[in-house]
């Protein structure tokens, strides 16, 4: 190759694409994920620093992002209307809608 084709290629090289960092939430502002690529969602646009630090401890606010004080947060499932039907006593068995069933949601827990 000789050094005027290694610049043609070069030069024919594509614009590199723009680099965004996203912050995905869901309806009450509390984060799903963050990412680098366009997906469905609401979702808002951070800076590099904050996307490194990937904290859970923030709520999206009238499309701020606002950091929380530092608060223990617990999940636990709890008997609710959406979710996998499972038996009754026992949420690791996973059961069919048609037989007898409790279906469990999860439920974020915030203390100071």
């Amino acid at each position: 190759m000789t050094p005027d084709e290694f610049w043609a290629i070069l030069h024919a090289m594509p614009e590199p694409m723009p680099v965004f960092f996203r912050l995905y939430y869901n309806e009450d502002g509390t984060p799903i994920h963050y990412t680098m690529e366009d997906l469905p969602g609401t979702y808002i646009d951070i800076d590099a620093k904050t996307y490194a630090s990937a904290s859970l401890n923030v709520r999206v606010q009238d499309g701020k992002l606002i950091q929380l004080a530092n608060k223990t947060i617990t999940k636990k499932l709890v008997p609710g209307d959406t979710g996998t039907p499972c038996y009754p006593d026992n949420v690791a068995i996973v059961v069919a809608e048609s037989e007898s069933h409790q279906r469990w949601k999860l439920k974020t827990y915030e203390t100071d």
